[in-house]
């Protein structure tokens, strides 16, 4: 076998006769397989022994030579080589054809590639082929034309005329003849002489043919070798047939599709031999034309060769198709060896890096490191022991279990894998029971629950695994997600409503206006009951001497609660003391008004004091990333534990439960309903008299029940009760939010009918009085189209993140500065006067392209490439300033890649990206995650389709990436100008619009019923749109530049996100969009040997000009060219990426032609071919890098992973 770490590229091409011929190990004459009584291969059939090597290690078919000392020797009794089995994995055989007969491929591919070669229709080829029409190959003297088609009637007739003087054949050898008397050099000029003189369909079929025949020249294919005279027989481990219980055998079907084959073969032989006459044998011929073609790709052509039942047979096309084809379901996913699979349950005990592996699983996964661990330590004496003391789980096996699984990380996996996170290392710990415990906070990234969800685990083995495990896929790494940099481990539920509680502030409890002289004075006075948890006391500030107070505040008393003094209590020695959940307090100024004036009485201060508002789910995110941001992880971790412990104890001991007197009855309830019913007859009466038409009278019926029940909303919020249980949920953002009680409590209002239109019949009832049959009725729709929206937005969302992980695969940080001069400007973006996303968020994290100072006193806030963080983007929003030119992907010089600085903060980890992220996936991953989270549907707003019935959601994003025309499309300008006229035009129902330009005046018609954004008089640029509605981007890279059209559908993009509350960095989105911009189409070739209309990379394309530069020629010229994911997946540098994404046999038929070399840069094809992938610790950069010694071991040589982080971080230095 070649080593896959020796070659760094590989290439595809056509297999001559001569070189299938040199793979096998002998021709397959029988189409038998196993004899049925001995059950061994039969002589010459598909399985033989001789042909494909022994179906037994070491063992030659009879029996004489047994054991590997004969290796290498072949038998001479039954003709087999002494080797491996597997080689049976490996060697082809081949089938010699009685007649020649043409790949499926090559003839029946849109466009037919023979077809292009020999300027013939495929109609005309298939005639020919299947022996329906005869072919002139060689028209000598006659009046007949070169490749004119002849019936059998018309050949007979002419062949009574001219007898020999010309030649005509038919099938396919015909075609072979054709294909061996096209000369590629004359062909070439020719169609190059006719590219000048000629256009349109003639000018198109002409480049296309160049194409194809420059392809064959350069590849060093010939054109005969698409008529095959041999067939390759692919290895009989490959094709497997295996015995069942009763007896009978299951078979691949490619032996039914080669025994077809050969059967045929065999009596084409037979019939040539006996010389039988002409109509029989190219009948004959006709057959095994069609076997070979069931063989390649059954279906292709005519209807499918079926098995058994009416099924089609899987031909060696189907084997390589699709989800269970051989590239996704081997070559891509693989299933592997020391793994295991279990529900989960809630492991609260647990640390944050920690996960708790069942008995069971331990002992089976561990298996190998346990039987060392049991003969070093002379508890067993050999490994068979070994193995019997784990199988009978022996209480010596318990203690080196515990040692062997310290400090070896295992990875858990739950399916989606929707984003990196759904993969992440912990340490295992040992618990009883079957199920693995998971810890709490680690839910959010996986999405996981625990009604049943189950994970799979892998160990991994290597020490290089385990390392990478351990450093860089530990949980508590990651805190942050990537797809925003918020955290992304942030408390909930139970741990959200115990601190919410805690932290809660209430008058006149016992104990008020206690003062302490320290915390463990005040815990003392909670313990013995003499305060509780929401009583406010007060405490020396010098009690806290790491606390950031200033010098005048540390000489007075601070106001506070019991329950804030724990929560501080857990918080880091030096972190800022909260006390009220505002971002000034969090950055470490406290308010002077928590403090005791000397002399000051606290009673008095508390009597005039306002109640601070409780610590929400939003505010515990906020201090954890701040904690983040100034402390190790290791010490957020910590703190994240100790968030967790305490949530969960206090929610315990708070005792809040929710029972049916806790929804409130809304008093003024009837008297809203009743208003709104007069409002809808008042309605009603006016569409009878025909004041407003039967639409009007639906949206404003529609408007009245929506504001009922925001009434019904805003009164519920003012009547609920602070202590009330529910309002505490949700108040606190633990569970539910006020829509679920307005429908406990409220009503439920109005529901969507199943075509998605709001019904105008509202449900009035809540779930605290009941609903009516009729109203229960209605509500099921919802309920059902819920259920379905779910199912089809999963399978969606799935298939939207393949496309985008496919086409950006390749995207890797290649180098740390591409040296471009070009930036993109960024500034806010709003839509329609609401802000989408502020300038902060937009360059934040981002390194700045020119100096930015303040515009007041003209001071350097941020240098050329410097990274703008937090302080930097607060500083530059605080002066005023409006717009930043940043580095971006867009502009960055880097081939298949981005450099460090054009993309900047690893939003994982808050530094600067370093070189070898996998940024592209990452990007593909933090679109494609949050898919399920956006809508499906369109908004039918009812009335009027056209511009009123906006996309949104899912299907936007997939117009967007996919360069679709939008729905609801926008006419925009092609001309920079001013609007002269804007006139409605009843007869044809547009309006027509009049822009008068620097050298002509246009016009366009927009529909009469949308809504205009220009008015008469305004200057616009081109490419404006002139009404209301979606840009096509592919109309806008015509009109304007590529950089213009790429900002355009980044801010199109993250509308779609923000609008649904979804947070998504514009570098995401950016990467994306850059990749849809990779090719250019030749216009012009100038004086090179491009051909126009062609595809090409836009860095080879610039690499092309230069050298034509260079020596002096004209160079060519081409124009941008947008595609959409899936064509850009497809239309890459990688024939072995394509291929495994979709339209595997077309791919591989275009790259076999032109003898495509693919040159591994991606890490797709890294995968498939069994590399380290090309990005992180497999760069090359990387590779030579050995494990360091550690100076010393521990006692029983096996560390702990915080003893491990302690040798490597010897100061746990903050960031």
């Amino acid at each position: 076998m070649v080593d896959v770490n020796k070659f760094d590229s590989m290439q595809i091409g056509l297999a001559s006769p001569d070189k299938i011929r040199s793979w096998s190990y002998g021709q397959v004459k029988k189409p038998e397989t196993i004899n049925y009584r001995t059950l061994k291969p039969e002589k010459d059939g598909l399985f033989d022994e001789r042909i494909f090597g022994p179906t037994k290690d070491w063992e030659c078919a009879c029996g004489k030579y047994k054991r590997i000392r004969y290796r290498g020797i072949v038998c001479d009794r039954c003709g087999v080589e002494v080797t491996r089995s597997n080689v049976r994995r490996e060697r082809m055989g081949v089938i010699e054809l009685a007649a020649p007969v043409t790949h499926i491929w090559y003839f029946k591919g849109i466009p037919s590639r023979m077809g292009l070669v020999l300027n013939m229709s495929p109609r005309a080829l298939e005639e020919i082929i299947y022996f329906a029409s005869y072919v002139v190959v060689d028209a000598g003297d006659t009046s007949l034309e070169y490749k004119q088609l002849l019936s059998e009637h018309d050949y007979r007739e002419n062949k009574e005329q001219y007898g020999n003087r010309f030649k005509a054949q038919i099938g396919a050898e015909a075609v072979r003849t054709l294909l061996e008397q096209v000369d590629l050099d004359k062909e070439i000029s020719e169609l190059k002489s006719d590219l000048t003189s000629s256009s349109g369909q003639k000018r198109t079929r002409a480049v296309r043919r160049l194409d194809i025949l420059e392809a064959f020249k350069k590849s060093g294919n010939e054109l005969s070798w698409m008529v095959m005279d041999v067939i390759p027989v692919i290895p009989p481990d490959l094709r497997p047939m295996v015995q069942l219980d009763g007896g009978r055998f299951a078979t691949s079907d490619l032996n039914d599709l080669y025994r077809r084959v050969i059967n045929r073969n065999n009596r084409l032989k037979r019939l040539l031999a006996l010389r039988a006459p002409g109509i029989i044998v190219q009948n004959e011929k006709r057959m095994l034309q069609e076997a070979v073609d069931a063989l390649i790709d059954n279906g292709r052509r005519g209807r499918p060769v079926a098995g058994p039942g009416n099924r089609p047979l899987k031909s060696l096309s189907h084997m390589l198709k699709g989800k269970q084809g051989r590239f996704r379901q081997n070559l891509l996913g693989k299933r592997v060896d020391y793994s295991g699979r279990s529900v989960i349950d809630v492991g609260p005990h647990l640390k944050f890096n920690q996960m708790g592996l069942p008995v069971p699983m331990a002992l089976e996964l561990f298996k190998p490191f346990l039987m060392r661990e049991l003969v070093k330590r002379g508890i067993a004496s050999n490994i068979k022991n070994a193995k019997r003391e784990i199988e009978r789980q022996d209480d010596a096996v318990f203690g080196p279990l515990e040692d062997v699984i310290k400090g070896h990380p295992i990875l858990i996996n739950r399916a989606p894998t929707l984003h990196r996170l759904s993969i992440q290392a912990f340490e295992p710990k040992l618990v009883s029971g079957k199920s693995i415990r998971f810890h709490p906070l680690a839910c959010t990234a996986y999405n996981a629950d625990f009604d049943g969800d189950q994970v799979a685990i892998h160990l991994p083995l290597s020490p290089e695994a385990q390392a990478e495990a351990r450093v860089l896929m530990l949980a508590a790494g990651h805190i942050l997600a990537p797809r925003d940099g918020s955290p992304i481990v942030t408390p909930s539920q139970d741990m959200v409503i115990g601190n919410y509680y805690l932290s809660l502030e209430e008058k006149g409890h016992e104990g008020e206006g206690m003062i302490f002289n320290d915390i463990n004075e005040a815990f003392l006075s909670y313990q013995n009951g003499l305060t509780q948890f929401h009583t406010r006391i007060g405490i020396k500030a010098a009690s806290m001497p790491e606390k950031p107070f200033t010098a005048q505040q540390k000489k007075e008393i601070l106001v506070t609660t019991i329950g804030k003094l724990m929560i501080n209590n857990i918080l880091p020695k030096d972190f800022p003391y909260l006390n009220e959940p505002t971002e000034t307090n969090l950055n470490g100024k406290l308010s002077d008004k928590y403090f005791l004036k000397p002399g000051e009485d606290i009673h008095e201060h508390l009597k005039n004091a306002k109640l601070v508002k409780p610590f929400k789910k939003g505010d515990l995110g906020n201090i954890i990333a701040a904690v983040y941001d100034h402390y190790s992880i290791s010490e957020t971790s910590h703190l994240l534990d100790r968030i967790k412990d305490l949530g969960y104890n206090i929610s315990t001991k708070s005792g809040l439960t929710v029972g049916i007197t806790d929804v409130t009855d809304l008093k003024e309830k009837p008297k809203i309903l009743e208003a709104s019913h007069h409002k809808v007859d008042v309605v009603t009466k006016q569409f009878r008299h025909g004041l407003i038409t039967d639409n009007e009278r639906y949206q404003r019926v529609v408007g009245i029940w929506t504001d009922a029940k925001d009434q019904i909303q805003n009164a519920l919020m003012n009547n609920f009760d602070p202590e009330n249980s529910i309002f505490m949920m949700s108040n606190s953002g633990a569970r539910g939010n006020i829509s679920n009680f307005t429908q406990l409590a409220g009503m439920r209002g109005l529901m969507a009918e199943p075509n998605g239109r709001v019904m105008e019949l509202p449900i009035t009832s809540n779930f605290r009085e009941g609903l009516s049959v009729l109203e229960m009725f209605i509500s099921t729709h919802g309920a059902r189209k819920g259920m379905t929206d779910t199912a089809l937005k999963t399978a969606n969302s799935g298939y939207l993140t393949r496309r985008l992980v496919d086409v950006a695969q390749d995207v890797v940080i290649r180098e740390h500065d591409c040296g471009t001069d070009r930036g993109l400007k960024v500034h806010a973006l709003t839509e329609g006067g609401q802000m989408i996303e502020p300038l902060y968020d937009r360059i934040l994290g981002r390194n700045a392209m020119k100096t930015v100072k303040d515009p007041k006193t003209g001071k350097v806030i941020v240098k050329h490439n410097q990274m703008i963080d937090e302080a930097k983007a607060k500083e530059i929003t605080d002066a005023g300033i409006k717009e930043v030119e940043i580095r971006s992907a867009f502009t960055c010089n880097t081939s298949h890649g981005i450099c460090a600085m054009c993309y900047g903060r690893n939003l994982t980890t808050g530094h600067q990206v370093e070189i070898g992220e996998a940024v592209g996936t990452v990007a593909a991953q933090a679109i494609g995650e949050p898919g399920t989270q956006l809508t499906m549907r369109n908004f039918h707003t009812g009335g009027v389709a056209g511009n009123n019935d906006i996309t949104q959601g899912l299907p936007r994003v997939q117009e967007i990436v996919e360069a679709r025309h939008p729905k609801g499309r926008a006419t925009i300008t092609q001309v920079s100008g001013t609007v002269q006229l804007i006139e409605e035009n009843p007869a044809e129902q547009t309006k027509e619009v009049t822009i008068k330009g620097q050298s002509d005046t246009r016009k366009y018609s927009v529909p009469i019923n949308s809504r205009m954004k220009v008015s008469e008089g305004d200057y616009i640029h081109r490419g404006a749109p002139l009404d209301v509605g979606s840009i096509d981007p592919k109309e806008l890279i015509q009109v304007r530049d590529s950089l213009s059209t790429e900002v355009y559908m980044l801010s199109e993009i993250q509308k779609v996100y923000r609008m649904q509350g979804v947070d998504l960095n514009d570098k995401h989105a950016e990467i994306m969009v850059r990749q849809m911009l990779q090719k250019v189409r030749i216009m012009d070739p100038g004086d090179t040997s491009l051909l126009p209309g062609t595809l090409m990379d836009i860095d080879k394309f610039r690499e092309r000009n230069a050298k034509t530069v260079i020596s002096g020629k004209i160079p060519a010229t081409a124009r941008p060219v947008l595609l959409g994911i899936t064509k850009a997946a497809l239309e890459t540098n990688s024939f072995l990426s394509a291929a495994s994404f979709q339209e595997t046999t077309r791919v591989l038929t275009d790259a076999a032609i032109r003898g495509k070399n693919d040159p591994l840069i991606g890490l797709k094809e890294n995968v498939i071919i069994g590399k380290l992938i090309p990005a992180g610790t497999g760069l090359r950069h990387y590779r030579d890098i050995r494990p360091k010694q550690m100076s010393h071991t521990s006692d029983n040589g096996v560390y702990s992973i915080s003893q491990l982080e302690k040798q490597m971080h010897p100061v746990d230095s903050k960031k």
